[in-house]
């Protein structure tokens, strides 16, 4: 049976080789045959004619000749017309070789195509089916997410009957507080009377001991009497301010570059702030450091933090165009400030806690009051700011660093600056003394440079071999008695000089930072130094 099977299969293959093969050029093949005989007969008849001459008389010579040059031409033709006929004939099979390749391929190409066909449908249900299953997750998040908003208004309804409970209470505190007062201040008038008694009595007897010391002492020489009086005052000794010397703490503070760095004017806290978008409170009151928390809601990197004078709130300028105010002890957002147009570089309390001022690469300044959570004045100062700075004491007074190498001067009170100065770069930071005296200004032509503000004149520069400013907000501090100054080099160093001897520096910090230091913090009541740099490093430096 498998033989039959097989013959069968090459007889219907050879069948069908004849027709593709030969049908085409069976008529040719006809022709050529029908020319063949056609030839054939020629040539019989040519040599019948040959004979004929041969046998044949003269007369009729002539007429044989123009017969035979007659059937020779028909016969050269013939043979042309055959040959003719072959070169078509290879032609021909030629092109149906190279008919029957491209069919090949044609099918070939075909059968990818399929199998092509046959994967994309496998992919589409597959995927397909992804969608589906992502569909139906959607839907699950959205009915949680729904949850979750129930959920919070409930929580927030809460929170306000709690806040409006916490509010009487504080009242009701706030009332007791008075009272106790009132009750202190009497009894401290009372204490008081006693007490005035008392010294007036006190000093009666000390006025009877002097009279009756003077009259033993009259015979004493003035050397004696130094001594004695040396001896009963105690020893006078000057301590001068104590410069960071050593490492006290060290710690990773944040995921990447770390922008700012600020003491707690109130306790030993820093925040710092950074590229990933996180202001973080540290407590190193222990000689470690500590996250007390983290405060969130910036979109962009953080370049800026500040306290304001009770230490309660935080503000933060970001990257994000928006400027964010915190509450410390429950280190909830409560501000949003927006309205920029660039990144905000700076942003400082006006020497009150409910107002803010703001400075951005838009070249804008702008003031807002916490109270009404709006933009209330915007002033323009027509380059790029990189640092302001504000006095504690004159709320009105506001003075911006910007990347035109001018130090400008603003009143709260007027549109324009009414004063500027002018440094030989761009500056990075500013910061003014306690007492609004002078004002430090750090520059990116690697300088500071110390202003006094009541001649409005540069009085001292502060340069070395090895200082390099890092970037463009680079921040230098004042320490409290505004005799020091500190800032980071590009290095990785952290410099102070004495602000009457500007020359040498008095102290090199080094070993610490791997990479430029961005910003420096002096604290307030100690000789701690706080410095941050470019690779997430954090360093508190201590003169112990």
């Amino acid at each position: 049976m498998m033989e039959d099977y097989w013959k069968t299969v090459i007889c219907n293959r050879l069948k069908n080789r004849n027709i593709r093969e030969l049908d085409g050029y069976q008529s040719l093949i006809n022709f050529y045959n029908k020319l063949y005989e056609s030839s054939l007969l020629l040539r019989a008849q040519n040599s019948k004619l040959e004979s004929q001459i041969l046998r044949g008389n003269s007369s009729g010579d002539l007429m044989l000749t123009e017969k035979i040059s007659t059937l020779e031409q028909k016969l050269l033709m013939q043979q042309e017309e055959l040959t003719e006929l072959h070169r078509r004939r290879g032609e021909n099979a030629q092109r149906s070789i190279d008919l029957n390749a491209k069919l090949q391929q044609a099918e070939k190409l075909l059968l990818d195509k399929n199998n092509s066909l046959t994967e994309n449908t496998k992919l589409i249900s597959s995927l397909r089916a992804e969608i589906s299953l992502y569909q139906k997750n959607n839907n699950e998040l959205k009915q949680l997410n729904q949850v979750l908003k129930d959920e919070h208004q409930a929580l927030q309804l809460a929170f306000t009957k709690l806040e409006e409970k916490l509010r009487k209470s504080q009242d009701d505190n706030r009332e007791l507080v008075d009272r106790l007062m009132t009750y202190k201040s009497k009894d401290a008038e009372k204490l008081n009377e006693e007490n005035d008694h008392l010294v007036r009595k006190r000093n009666a007897k000390m006025q009877q001991e002097l009279k009756e010391a003077a009259k033993d002492m009259r015979g004493l020489s003035a050397e004696s009497l130094c001594t004695v009086v040396s001896n009963s005052v105690g020893p006078i000794v000057a301590h001068p301010s104590a410069i960071p010397s050593k490492p006290s703490i060290r710690f990773d503070a944040h995921d990447g570059v770390v922008s700012a760095v600020k003491w707690s004017p109130v306790d030993r806290v820093v925040a710092t702030g950074g590229e990933d978008r996180k202001v973080k409170l540290w407590d190193v009151s222990k000689g470690v450091a500590e996250c007390k928390g983290m405060l969130i809601g910036s979109n962009a990197g953080v370049m800026s933090v500040d306290f304001d004078s009770t230490g309660g709130q935080i503000v933060a300028a970001s990257n994000d165009l928006a400027s964010r105010v915190w509450t410390v002890s429950d280190q909830r957002l409560r501000h949003t400030l927006t309205g920029h147009c660039a990144k905000v570089m700076a942003a400082k309390f006006m020497g009150e806690p409910n107002k803010v001022v703001t400075g951005s690469h838009d070249r804008t300044l702008k003031i807002y009051d916490l109270r009404i959570r709006a933009c209330v004045e915007t002033k323009f100062a027509g380059s790029s700011c990189n640092d302001l700075v504000t006095s504690e004491t004159i709320g009105t007074t506001i003075i911006s660093g910007h990347f035109d190498k001018r130090i400008r001067f603003w009143d709260t009170r007027t549109e324009t600056p009414h004063t500027d100065i002018e440094v030989q770069g761009r500056v990075t930071s500013l910061d003014l003394s306690r007492d609004c005296n002078y004002l430090l200004s750090c520059v990116r032509d690697d300088t500071l440079r110390l202003i006094d503000l009541r001649t409005n004149k540069i009085i001292n520069t502060f340069e070395v071999d090895g200082f390099k400013v890092g970037c463009d907000w680079t921040r230098a501090v004042f320490n409290l008695e505004y005799d020091h100054v500190a800032v980071g080099s590009s290095d990785g160093s952290v410099f102070i000089w004495n602000v009457t001897k500007p020359g040498r520096p008095l102290v090199v910090l080094r070993n610490e930072h791997s990479s430029p230091v961005t910003a420096v913090s002096w604290h307030q009541f100690t000789n701690h130094v706080a410095s941050v740099d470019r690779s997430r490093r954090a360093v508190v430096w201590a003169d112990v």
